[in-house]
């Protein structure tokens, strides 16, 4: 479980501080998907940044089971927007290197990795090199590279906004899939409302900079979920209610 209450964070300008976050408070529970909607640039990549651990507040706590002090940093899977793969790197070893970061021996974290190539769907493809594969393999490639470390709590960060469009459905029910199997608890940053509510248990919206959350609204939508859900009016009714958020000045 993750508890955010009460965040702020302002970077320094030349006036002073420009305020991002201003008072966010929100939870995700264990093993509960959640997604952050919001405008563009109201600071969601930022919000996420100090989840992980990679950023600190000015003011505010962040509790894991609630624990204030765990440590967050390497402990919190972050999956940001670009896939992040080095190119000099074969697929097998790119997906490894949280594991050799950890000390484990690349023979050892090898055997880990090649377990999970076919459901990744990247068996065949091991010691290829990243500019071969697809956007959404490259995608999932990156995620099977946090997968391996073993971390309860994802944070994902627009994952599929650059990926074509069948490519980006296949990828969301591919990811649905293996949430569902492994129990993680998600927290995804999106700007698709359409991807929010196909996906999460509960989606929050946050306003303009500086950010708040204005909303929270439970997707009780039954699963499994697929693009003819979006046609259903239950469907309709959640998504005119966070459009309606979003619109709001």
């Amino acid at each position: 479980m993750i508890e955010v209450e009460k965040l702020s964070k302002s970077f320094p300008a030349e006036n002073g501080e420009r305020k991002v976050l201003d008072n966010i408070s929100f939870h995700a529970n264990t093993g509960e998907f959640v997604s952050v909607i919001g405008p563009s640039g109201c600071g969601k990549s930022t919000l996420l940044h100090i989840i992980a651990g990679i950023d600190q507040v000015n003011n505010g706590i962040i509790k894991i089971d609630g624990n204030e002090k765990a440590q967050r940093l390497g402990n919190v899977g972050y999956m940001q927007q670009k896939d992040l793969l080095f190119p000099w790197r074969t697929v097998l070893d790119n997906v490894i290197l949280g594991l050799e970061l950890k000390g484990i021996t690349r023979l050892v974290a090898r055997q880990k990795a090649l377990e999970h190539m076919e459901e990744f769907g990247l068996k065949g493809f091991e010691n290829q090199y990243p500019f071969v594969l697809s956007g959404g393999m490259r995608q999932r490639a990156s995620f099977l590279r946090s997968v391996l470390l073993h971390q309860d709590i994802m944070l994902l960060d627009e994952p599929f906004g650059a990926l074509d469009a069948l490519t980006r459905h296949q990828m969301q029910k591919w990811l649905v899939n293996l949430w569902r199997k492994l129990g993680n608890t998600i927290i995804l940053v999106t700007h698709d409302t359409d991807e929010a509510l196909l996906l999460s248990d509960k989606v929050y919206v946050m306003s303009a900079r500086p950010a708040r959350i204005v909303m929270s609204l439970n997707v009780d939508l039954p699963r499994p979920r697929t693009h003819a859900t979006a046609t259903e009016p239950e469907f309709a009714k959640l998504k005119s209610k966070l459009l309606a958020q979003l619109h709001e000045k």
